[in-house]
């Protein structure tokens, strides 16, 4: 960011178009400049430097989903090498809790956003859909930490959820009918009623990510 004038009108152009708080973007840029070690982008390993992500079971998808450009809103698929403070807050405000003064169109929206942001963390292959395996992976990744559980038992676990997520979207389905994923409408479905809004979050002090993608 720049200095004096012109970095207010940049912080206010940031806030318009984030929902953060000026107060917010100052206190991110400050982590930004941390994780770059004062440099103008971030690159994947810059995220190395996040203690509260190396024990998160799911820690490559959550450094995955930052430099997935569907994530930053960009026209173009696939991945970006780095991301600047823009890309970053863009970012960040999938994780923005929910505000009182929002309407209902408002909360839809937000709510929505979050839940796209989810549905490409699981849908890896970037074709619009969550296969079997797709979401077999995810599980796994999630019940790793578990020393309980073995892998055939998360596979169990995934299966099954993907036989009622296929039983909530399609009904009844015939004998020889084989669900070919999860579109991102049928997300939706399977998740309406659920509180992802305040399940889906990051703190801004030490960006430790809490309870998503269950």
């Amino acid at each position: 960011m720049g200095s004096s004038h012109s970095m207010s009108e940049e912080i206010q152009e940031l806030a318009e178009k984030t929902g953060f708080t000026s107060e917010q973007i100052e206190h991110l840029h400050r982590r930004f400049k941390q994780l770059s070690g004062d440099q103008p982008t971030i690159r994947k390993e810059h995220f190395d430097n996040i203690p509260d992500l190396e024990f998160n079971p799911i820690r490559s998808k959550i450094v995955h989903a930052f430099f997935d450009k569907r994530n930053l809103r960009q026209e173009s698929d696939g991945l970006a090498d780095e991301i600047n403070f823009e890309d970053f807050l863009t970012i960040m405000s999938y994780f923005r809790p929910i505000e009182m003064n929002m309407n209902e169109e408002q909360l839809d929206h937000f709510r929505k956003e979050k839940l796209k942001f989810l549905f490409h963390m699981y849908d890896s292959d970037h074709d619009g859909k969550i296969t079997l395996q797709e979401y077999r992976n995810v599980v796994e990744e999630l019940l790793s930490g578990n020393p309980h559980l073995e892998k055939e038992s998360a596979r169990s676990i995934a299966d099954g959820a993907m036989m009622e997520a296929a039983s909530i979207c399609v009904g009844q389905m015939e004998p020889d009918q084989v669900y070919e994923g999860i579109t991102f409408e049928d997300f939706l479905k399977m998740w309406q009623g659920i509180d992802i809004e305040t399940k889906m979050h990051v703190r801004f002090l030490n960006m430790e990510t809490i309870a998503q993608c269950h």
